[in-house]
């Protein structure tokens, strides 16, 4: 099906086209120079220039390899929300541990409950991981008191949130490590890629090391004669990011501020139409203004009003795409037998929609989104303004 307003538009112009044709002239496209330009440039982007951050080849990888190096494996158990992609899940899984899954704070904040961690406890528990949800932050105070209350490691999935803050900090760097996304519809792209960033010294060696088989050394070191043999002294994986990916990063990451604003105006924009046309619609972080990821606009279907398959085709034959901000793990046939309760994530599960959000969005698209939505829900639910 075409639509006249997709869901999302990827954007690339010469700059990349450009980037990737020299690392083709140069002729060495596996890990070099230019990944570790872009993990020197994500660093000082975050305001950190002492982290350790490796760009990888997605953030699964990252999650994985953070898990790793973090010592967590069998027997171990991981808190994190239902409420996200499967990949936070999967990667606890493929580390040998247990997710345990945590409800969200309420149906207008659909981040991590701090609480309900505190409930999810067990001897087991080693680690949590928190998601920062459409790139506003978690509350990372009462995460951060629990996890030093109990000897917990926290990793932040920042994948939505790339140089968003929390008081004054980037996420990312708030807990031990951060793993961010470079997938298509990320508010930056490398196509596929991802980063990791630690805070621990020796946590972010481990994970170096690990990120290529475990080698002491890497190919382009001895391709250059900086090197002339290696040691192995982990058991690793091939987590490297390659030079095409890393050469459209450094692209991307330069416009990555400039667009960050554009998806808070936009944000804005979409409040403002919501409160004027939909008020009594529920819009998750309704209020929430500040130096955010602003990743993607979800918002809360009437219960009992039409379905959400409904309003998905009702809005697409008016030539709007939506998609859904997840439906939760523990819904998938391989996590039902996780039986953890989940009220709010339960109550909220069917009737999350998200609706399009990139920078090239227009104010009148917005305004067209918004009436569709209108339109899709009338006759089944009362509606204000």
């Amino acid at each position: 099906m075409s639509y006249r307003i997709p869901y999302f538009e990827l954007s690339l112009s010469q700059e990349e086209r450009d980037a990737v044709a020299a690392v083709i002239d140069d002729a060495w496209l596996t890990t070099g120079p230019r990944v570790a330009a872009f993990e020197r440039a994500f660093a000082e982007a975050l305001e950190s220039p002492e982290l350790t951050v490796l760009a990888t080849t997605n953030c699964t990888a990252s999650l994985h390899l953070a898990l790793t190096a973090l010592g967590i494996g069998p027997g171990d158990e991981v808190i994190c929300p239902s409420l996200t992609f499967v990949a936070d899940a999967n990667a606890i899984r493929q580390a040998g541990a247990t997710p345990v899954f945590a409800d969200v704070c309420s149906e207008t904040e659909w981040n991590i409950d701090p609480a309900d961690i505190e409930r999810k406890l067990s001897a087991r528990t080693k680690a949590v991981i928190v998601v920062h949800y459409a790139g506003y932050p978690c509350r990372m105070d009462a995460v951060g008191a629990i996890a030093r209350a109990h000897g917990l490691r926290v990793i932040e999935d920042a994948c939505h949130g790339p140089l968003a803050r929390h008081e004054g900090r980037m996420l990312g760097t708030i807990g031990d490590v951060g793993c961010f996304s470079f997938y298509s519809n990320k508010n930056m792209t490398t196509g596929e890629g991802g980063l990791l960033v630690s805070t621990d010294p020796a946590v972010g060696e481990r994970a170096r090391l690990m990120r290529s088989h475990g080698m002491s050394t890497s190919a382009y070191e001895r391709f250059k004669g900086h090197a002339y043999g290696y040691d192995v002294t982990e058991v690793g994986f091939n987590y490297r990011m390659d030079e095409l990916r890393a050469a459209i990063g450094l692209v991307q990451l330069a416009k990555l501020s400039a667009a960050n604003r554009r998806r808070r105006a936009l944000v804005e924009r979409y409040r403002a139409l919501m409160a004027d046309r939909l008020a009594d619609l529920t819009v998750p972080f309704r209020e929430a203004s500040g130096d955010y990821g602003y990743h993607i606009f979800p918002v809360l279907l009437p219960a009992g009003g039409p379905s959400r398959g409904e309003v998905m085709a009702a809005m697409a034959e008016r030539g709007v795409q939506t998609s859904i901000h997840y439906r939760p793990i523990h819904s998938f046939s391989v996590y039902r037998h996780h039986d953890e309760p989940l009220p709010v994530t339960d109550a909220i599960g069917e009737r999350i929609l998200s609706l399009p959000l990139y920078p090239s969005l227009t104010e009148e698209q917005q305004a067209e989104v918004v009436d569709a939505l209108r339109a899709s829900l009338l006759g089944h639910y009362h509606l204000c303004g």
